[in-house]
């Protein structure tokens, strides 16, 4: 089993979190989105995994690189690294990874987490990974036909049809049939949105008979900005509570303060005369001093004294005083 994970962009709707950092590695509960990606699309396939491709911009850096080969490593698979030199769209993106479109193969966009427990269809020629939702006319929804398979895509229908929304991860027994569509859909210049969508490979696979069912979710998690990127931070926080993870480092330095679960700490942070919790993660290194904190997202080495923040969503290295008399805020900062 193979796993393809476009994140060409670095996410515009995070900045200033995502000038150094590009979005699928800013961490939640502790970890990379990316890699809380792979690690649960591999429980759930219960498989094991040959390859990890991931598709990015050619700009990351060898810093970033290095990472997403290791997140590959820790399964045991080849990591394996593609360039989108434009943003062209999802198909592609996912034609940049041509050389790895080959056999069994799920393709996961890495701006979004989930929590399932489904077994997979491997009859089918692709499972579509779906979440039902209130307000189906602002996603692209799947539509069953009487068997209970996937009969058509819909783009946010302005007239109901379905329920079940598409959260970005798909499974093809063979990625070289879908390999075969995109490339006729490069070949034709068939555009939509002004760009190449995986929609129209799968629709011409669909044309052809092949079996596409859903594969439904628990929970969908977004990393879209910074609102519901703090939001999905306090559910992981909750899910990883409920299956007895141990959140905090060994090496926190506490003095007169207080951890109201569930928190992630990360190692060497020193908290003083501090309550931080519920719902709080700690990057390494941080330090936070006469300060509240909760329901917040705070990276690496982040300095925090005299605040009282909630809802928060903090970067590698920031300062932040609640006493503060001078302020030097760059590009793209926020502050509500």
């Amino acid at each position: 089993m193979k796993i393809i994970v476009p994140m060409a962009g670095r996410g515009s709707r995070l900045r200033p979190h995502t000038l150094t950092v590009p979005k699928p590695l800013i961490p939640i509960a502790g970890k990379p989105i990316v890699q809380r990606l792979v690690e649960d699309i591999a429980g759930v396939l219960k498989q094991e995994i040959e390859e990890v491709a991931f598709i990015i911009k050619d700009d990351f850096g060898r810093e970033i690189e290095n990472t997403l080969l290791s997140v590959a490593e820790n399964l045991g698979a080849k990591g394996t690294i593609y360039y989108q030199d434009k943003p062209l769209g999802t198909g592609h993106a996912i034609m940049c990874a041509a050389d790895s479109l080959s056999g069994p193969c799920v393709i996961a966009y890495a701006d979004t987490l989930f929590r399932a427990d489904f077994t997979l269809d491997e009859s089918a020629d692709s499972v579509i990974w779906v979440k039902q939702v209130d307000n189906p006319e602002a996603y692209g929804v799947v539509q069953l036909n009487d068997k209970g398979a996937i009969g058509g895509l819909v783009e946010k229908p302005a007239v109901f049809v379905s329920d079940l929304a598409v959260i970005g991860i798909y499974y093809f027994k063979d990625a070289g049939v879908l390999k075969a569509e995109l490339q006729k859909v490069l070949d034709n210049n068939i555009i939509n949105g002004g760009e190449y969508q995986i929609n129209d490979g799968i629709k011409a696979m669909m044309e052809k008979g092949m079996k596409f069912v859903p594969g439904q979710v628990d929970e969908w998690m977004d990393c879209g900005n910074k609102k519901v990127t703090v939001e999905t931070n306090t559910r992981m926080l909750g899910f990883l509570k409920n299956s007895g993870e141990n959140l905090v480092s060994d090496s926190v330095d506490m003095e007169g303060s207080e951890i109201v679960p569930p928190c992630y700490i990360g190692e060497n942070v020193v908290l003083k005369n501090a309550r931080v919790g519920p719902y709080v993660s700690l990057g390494d290194g941080c330090f936070v001093e006469n300060t509240v904190i909760r329901n917040s997202l705070v990276q690496t080495r982040a300095i925090l004294k005299n605040a009282e923040l909630d809802n928060a969503m903090i970067g590698n290295h920031a300062k932040f005083d609640g006493s503060f008399t001078s302020v030097s805020i760059g590009d793209y900062s926020v502050l509500e």
